[in-house]
């Protein structure tokens, strides 16, 4: 396959993969829609099955009348939501690969916003799904598959950019390194946003039936919360305060040029250090960890995407999502001076020297 090939493929699996999340996030609403009938019904039944002038406590306690108890249809439901969101993150993952190929050379799918955006929201779902076969957190399937069909059809509407080959400053085996820590955290650190969310939500909730009533009590929301974090912090630590710097250094001479995606990373792990050692050491748990771990987030999503659209003095600029500028010096025919070559930039109106 050529490089055009392989690139429209990518475009087609990134597709192929927001149809599957949305089918995915569809059958979890099913799912959701299947419990509140389920629970009603129940309910009806209580009412019909009551003896007359029995007290609603005495015919409350009928065995399957849990609101939180699904019925098979809802399992069906969200197996299935499951098992789409599983093809989904192997097609996402396909689509991924045959972006890197498309580049010339091969590179990894990390040289722009449109990339780190779709690479983003693969280890998001990926986390998910993991999680999920490990701690049984399949309620997580609507807010999780929501959030990535909305990324996806932001990156392929507002952040597409066509396949172009790496800056001198991300050629660099750091690349790998440094980005793939740093999506690995960001994907740990927005599930645990997501379960922050869901505590304060839970929180004030009095609900019996629906989408709350299935979601676990605070205490254990909060709890896999913290273990999200606690995971991602030293990934981040290492992306940013370790592996960012000696790319810096290799790339532009010193360890911290006060850039805005530096400053705003530091930001981002100092929220979540304050996170962690409030928690260690002050026993903030709850609402006001919770509201900590959101600030972090925010921060975290802002230097992700928003320093690149609202920065302009960023080094970070090559992945701002637009078409770089590319120099082309032209000749004049003959022995010429150095001072002779003049350097025109596609795209901009005016030429440089």
């Amino acid at each position: 396959m050529t490089d055009a090939q392989w690139e429209v493929f990518s475009y087609q699996g990134v597709i192929a993969a927001a149809v599957l999340y949305f089918l995915a996030m569809l059958a979890y609403f099913v799912e959701l829609a299947s419990l509140r009938t389920a629970t009603k019904e129940a309910e009806l039944a209580t009412v019909a099955d009551r003896p007359a002038g029995a007290s609603s406590a005495a015919g409350a306690a009928h065995p399957g009348d849990d609101p939180a108890e699904p019925s098979r249809r809802t399992q069906v439901a969200g197996r299935l939501g499951l098992v789409l969101t599983v093809f989904a993150v192997v097609v996402h993952l396909v689509a991924l690969v045959a972006r890197g190929l498309a580049a010339d050379p091969n590179r990894v799918p990390w040289g722009n916003m449109y990339e780190f955006t779709i690479s983003g929201t693969f280890v998001v779902a990926l986390i998910f799904v993991l999680t999920a076969v490990r701690l049984d957190v399949e309620w997580l399937g609507p807010l999780v598959s929501t959030f990535v069909v909305a990324a996806l059809m932001a990156a392929f509407l507002g952040l597409d950019d066509a396949v172009l080959p790496l800056p001198d400053a991300l050629n660099s085996p750091w690349l790998v390194i440094h980005v793939v820590s740093a999506v690995i955290s960001t994907g740990a650190f927005t599930i645990g946003a997501l379960l922050s969310g869901l505590y304060l939500v839970k929180e004030r909730s009095t609900a019996t039936t629906g989408y709350l009533a299935r979601v676990p009590e605070p205490k254990v929301l909060d709890r896999l919360s913290y273990r999200m974090h606690a995971f991602g912090f030293p990934v981040w630590t290492f992306a940013v305060l370790i592996t960012g710097p000696i790319w810096a250094h290799q790339a532009w001479g010193a360890y911290w040029n006060w850039d805005p995606k530096e400053v705003w990373a530091f930001i981002t792990w100092v929220v979540y250090a304050a996170y962690l050692h409030a928690r260690a050491t002050a026993g903030w748990r709850g609402r006001n960890a919770a509201v900590l771990a959101l600030v972090g987030v925010a921060t975290l999503w802002f230097n992700f995407i928003g320093i690149n659209f609202f920065s302009s003095s960023s080094q970070h600029s090559y992945a701002e999502g637009a078409r770089p500028e590319r120099s082309v010096v032209l000749r004049l025919a003959g022995p010429v001076e150095a001072t002779q070559e003049v350097g025109v930039v596609v795209g901009s109106d005016h030429p440089r020297a």
